[in-house]
């Protein structure tokens, strides 16, 4: 399966509409909860199909402004009820709490079982009728989820795909991540990374300082928080966009990506990196390229985070310390003196010969630890 999500232009109408959907099955959401919450109080064992059957045959007759909204919505709004308390229960996930106006608006919407074509730039969805895109779309769907972000909306759905493995330029390539660059392969190309937080981090700051005096829920408050909200999304966009396309060229170009298993949430507890480590975003890549191997036919292999990929000599195999403020690797055997991303991406390409298992993980024990 494969997801996509772009974004919707609408007009004022249609996103009134959607604004009106997504209240609906916050409705349902919360109105779900609340008699989950008290028939488990009571000793009883609710679900999903049950809370379903109560509200079609005794709530829903009470809101005739629910018969002009598509009934799909309340359906998966207790289906996601349904799942939410399957994790909780699992120890997966929190207790589900109640949902917020203006937080996370989304609602779910099928074709009573017939696929969705989305072909093209204007797409006809079940009861919302026809909407634009400002990209192409050319897939099949059994449903659809119409999210709101940052003012905008936004469609999103799964499909299936065949994965077809591309031509490989380079067999074997290690990529040390960093802070400095986001990336340096043991080819010698390095990539800078976004750092798009860095770049937009004052003008957020001034917009969360012009904001502070505000009174929460007027009108100037809402505009600020738009304001704010605006930027971070794009702060994130610009992010995944350097991912996407560097995990994109990996998985395209190379048959065996060795990384390093690193043990991000430790590294996240330095208050002195936290920021710009959060900032390149280690763990959204190491995801990306998981999947992005699989579709084009690549390897990845995950080297065990004790692997002293900074402290060894790419050329002779010494062992020696390398602090964080060397950025220089000058070796005391052999004297060879290259750029420490470098030296470990090389170091981490040529550790494919350990033994891995089927995962492409190394074989040693990978709890615990930190990087380097």
């Amino acid at each position: 399966m494969k997801s996509i999500r772009t974004k919707l232009k609408l007009s004022n109408k249609q996103k009134t509409l959607l604004a009106q959907h997504a209240g609906y099955s916050r409705w349902c959401y919360n109105w779900g909860l609340s008699l989950w919450n008290a028939a488990y109080i009571d000793g009883y064992k609710p679900n999903a199909r049950k809370l379903r059957e109560v509200f079609t045959n005794h709530t829903k007759p009470l809101y005739p402004w629910m018969k002009n909204l598509s009934s799909k919505v309340y359906q998966y709004a207790f289906i996601n009820l349904g799942q939410a308390f399957k994790r909780f229960f699992q120890g997966l996930g929190k207790h589900p709490r109640f949902k917020k106006k203006g937080r996370s608006d989304s609602f779910t919407i099928d074709n009573c079982g017939k696929p969705i074509e989305l072909d093209g730039w204007n797409h006809k969805l079940p009861f919302i009728g026809w909407v634009k895109t400002y990209e192409p779309i050319e897939a099949t769907t059994q449903k659809i989820t119409i999210s709101r972000q940052a003012g905008d909306w936004y469609i999103s759905c799964s499909y299936k795909f065949t994965p077809a493995s591309t031509p490989k330029t380079t067999e074997v390539v290690g990529i040390d991540l960093g802070v400095k660059t986001l990336a340096t392969l043991s080819t010698g190309v390095v990539f800078p990374g976004a750092k798009s937080y860095k770049k937009f981090e004052n003008k957020l700051s001034n917009l969360q300082y012009l904001n502070r005096h505000k009174i929460i829920g007027s009108a100037n408050w809402k505009k600020a928080q738009l304001k704010i909200a605006v930027l971070h999304r794009r702060v994130a966009n610009i992010r995944k966009d350097a991912l996407h396309k560097l995990t994109t060229y990996l998985a395209k170009n190379h048959g065996s990506v060795v990384i390093e298993d690193l043990n991000v949430s430790g590294m996240l507890a330095n208050h002195k990196l936290a920021k710009c480590i959060a900032d390149q975003g280690f763990y959204e890549f190491r995801r990306q390229l998981e999947y992005k191997c699989e579709w084009y036919g690549s390897k990845l292999v995950v080297v065990d985070r004790f692997f002293p990929s900074s402290k060894t000599c790419s050329n002779c195999g010494h062992v020696q310390d390398m602090p964080l403020h060397l950025r220089t690797y000058d070796c005391h055997s052999c004297g060879i003196s290259i750029d420490r991303d470098l030296n470990a991406s090389i170091n981490l390409r040529n550790a494919v010969g350990l033994t891995v298992d089927a995962c492409g993980r190394s074989a040693a024990d990978s709890s615990g630890g930190s990087r380097k």
